[in-house]
Order: C-alpha cells, then sequence, then structure tokens
C-alpha cells in the first residue's frame, strides 16, 4: 500500500473504491487527496451532529452545553484539580476554572480541600447528582457507541488513531490560531 492511501473496511464506499470488476478480497484504498476531500465532507456534518443535543435534558443543568460535557466526564471518573483537568483538557487555566464554576453553579460538580494536602483543591461531581450525570453522560454518547458498534475492535483502534493523528496535527505542540 502506498505511503499515500488509507485502508477501510469492505462496508464503505469512498471515491477510489475499487468497486466492480475488482478483485473481491481486496480492500478499498483511498488516496490522500480522496480522504481529504471526503473528510472535509464528513467532518462537519459529524461535528454538527455531535453538537445537537442527545439523550436526556440535565434537570437543573439549563445553560450547560456540549463546552461542559467533556469536564463533567472527566470529574465523573476521576476526581482532580483545576489545573490537572486543564491540562489532560488542553485548555488554559482560566477557561477551566470557568467551566467548573458553570458546574458548580448548576449544582453538577463541588471543590473540596484534598485530605492530604489542604492547600490543594479538587474538584468532583456530588455523589447525590452522579445517576443525573451518568445518564446525562451515556445519552451524551450514545450516538458515538452506536457507530462505534457496527466496526470491528481493530477498526475502532484505527479509528481512535487517526483522530489522535488528526488532534495531534490540528492542536499539537507548535500550532497556533495564525497556522
Amino acid at each position: 500500500m502506498a505511503e499515500s492511501e488509507v485502508r477501510l473496511s469492505k462496508a464503505d464506499t469512498v471515491v477510489g473504491d475499487p468497486g466492480v470488476g475488482s478483485d473481491p478480497g481486496a480492500k478499498p484504498t483511498c488516496s490522500v487527496h480522496e480522504g481529504v476531500r471526503n473528510l472535509v465532507e464528513l467532518l462537519p456534518r459529524i461535528t454538527r451532529g455531535l453538537r445537537r443535543k442527545h439523550g436526556p435534558r440535565v434537570e437543573g443543568g439549563s445553560g450547560l452545553g456540549n463546552r461542559h460535557r467533556s469536564l463533567l466526564s472527566a470529574i465523573y471518573e476521576s476526581e482532580a484539580t483545576v489545573g490537572a483537568l486543564a491540562e489532560s483538557l488542553r485548555l488554559n487555566l482560566a477557561t477551566t476554572s470557568g467551566l467548573v464554576a458553570d458546574l458548580e453553579r448548576a449544582g453538577f460538580a463541588e471543590r473540596y480541600s484534598d485530605p492530604a494536602d489542604r492547600r490543594r483543591t479538587i474538584v468532583g461531581v456530588p455523589a447525590a447528582r452522579r445517576p443525573c450525570v451518568q445518564q446525562w453522560l451515556d445519552g451524551s454518547t450514545a450516538p458515538l457507541a452506536r457507530a462505534l458498534e457496527h466496526l470491528s475492535s481493530e477498526e475502532r483502534a484505527a479509528l481512535v488513531r487517526a483522530m489522535t493523528v488528526l488532534d495531534t496535527e490540528l492542536n499539537g505542540p507548535g500550532r497556533h490560531d495564525s497556522d
């Protein structure tokens, strides 16, 4: 396979699909140019779809949106400091602190002193709100889960690797808005 080609599953139909008359065992291929063209069409639609409200409404969560989902998911999985959250979400400290404040006002986050080091402040989901948060997170990720169910384990791993490469290219070290 040439360096400029990407292998897809046999179920995928893309520009450059070998189609009729091809070796039936051959997997479709896609040149870099064809891949770019397909992604330029797909990514805006996928982004719009992900931004749509999916799943149940969050009681008391008016004003919370997709920008809060990653942070809420992170503190649901593991309590952390605002600094650690900012680093893991690749946000600046002020933005992360503002998102935490939004979640606090809505009752979905709480800050407390770290018992091991009283100088540190930890952010977590209040125990009483965990079931509601879990329901919201499950509903908001359901479309992704349904889509991933159509892929084999190897295809899911390849998709995650490809998205990671794209993220690194777009947002990695040395990348600036003016690039």
